[in-house]
């Protein structure tokens, strides 16, 4: 190796170690001769050979863990396997730098310490139904623990909550159990509404049957009475003109000459239907020498 390539090679490692870039979504840390110097902001920096260097480079954006599963005993004692996520972004690259090895791992471990410590504070049914409670529970333990880290803890969310095998085989049955009873209970409730209804429905099946007789015979009473009505008034009228007819010069003659006519008619037909005579057949024709006789005082009337 001639001594130029060497010196390219000096001078290009100087250079290297000279100037430096830092992109937008990082923050450098700067040592000086092993110190803290001061952390680098995105853009172009120059550092003194061989004095300055760069130490550390922290990602700014928001960053995502995976808190990995783990058995978690809950206040019930149930056993139940708890995994998450955990969002963080470093706002102090120093003391990210310093005041914590690896804030990564660290976080993980704290996330999952007091994620089993919020879990035990609850039953097997409020981490279902309180999960969001759990969530800002850790958020705020895990902000609290990591601050002199130089990093801020956004949000946590659980992922699965796995109970054992037993447990769910005893939820199941539990559920089953619970759902037959919903169902008895629906099927009691339908009934009890079908029996209401029904017997509402007779009530009033009852109810339009009774006024419904009650309009119709109303209806026939009202007719009757009318019927009467009309009879009688028809029967005052014939009688007055009866009266009226017998008023008359001949009248009384004629009404009695009815009353004979009527008297043999019946007569007649009482005498043709029975079985046993008691007076002579021939009298039935009587009605035939009255007749005779009227005719004959007709007749001498008129020749007078």
């Amino acid at each position: 190796m001639t001594p130029i390539t060497i010196l390219f090679l000096i001078t290009l490692t100087v250079v290297w170690k000279t100037f430096v870039v830092v992109p937008q979504r990082q923050a450098t840390v700067q040592e000086r001769l092993g110190k803290f110097a001061g952390v680098l902001e995105p853009g172009f920096h120059f550092l003194i050979p061989f004095v300055d260097r760069i130490r550390y480079r922290h990602e700014m954006r928001e960053q995502v863990l995976d808190v990995p599963s783990q058995i978690c005993i809950t206040k019930d004692n149930i056993q139940v396997e708890v995994d998450g996520l955990v969002y963080l972004r470093v706002i102090d690259a120093r003391r990210a730098s310093y005041g914590i090895g690896n804030y990564r791992v660290a976080s993980i471990n704290l996330c999952q310490t007091t994620m089993r410590s919020e879990v035990g504070k609850l039953e097997l049914g409020q981490i279902f139904s309180e999960r969001e409670q759990l969530n800002t529970n850790i958020v705020r333990e895990v902000d609290k623990a990591s601050d002199p880290w130089g990093i801020k803890v956004l949000r946590y969310e659980i992922k699965n909550i796995t109970p054992s095998a037993q447990v769910v085989h005893t939820l199941e049955k539990q559920m089953e159990a619970e759902r037959s009873k919903r169902a008895e209970v629906t099927l009691a409730t339908a009934e009890k509404e079908s029996t209401i209804k029904l017997s509402e429905g007779e009530r009033q099946a009852d109810i339009n049957l009774s006024q419904g007789e009650r309009q119709r015979r109303i209806n026939l009473a009202q007719g009757r009475a009318r019927e009467i009505e009309l009879l009688s008034e028809a029967t005052a009228y014939s009688i007055r003109r009866v009266a009226e007819a017998i008023g008359k010069p001949g009248g009384s003659d004629a009404v009695k000459m009815q009353i004979v006519e009527q008297f043999i008619d019946e007569l007649g037909g009482i005498l043709g239907d029975a079985n046993v005579s008691v007076v002579p057949a021939e009298l039935a024709n009587i009605q035939g020498v009255f007749e005779g006789i009227t005719r004959t005082s007709s007749v001498i009337g008129g020749r007078r």
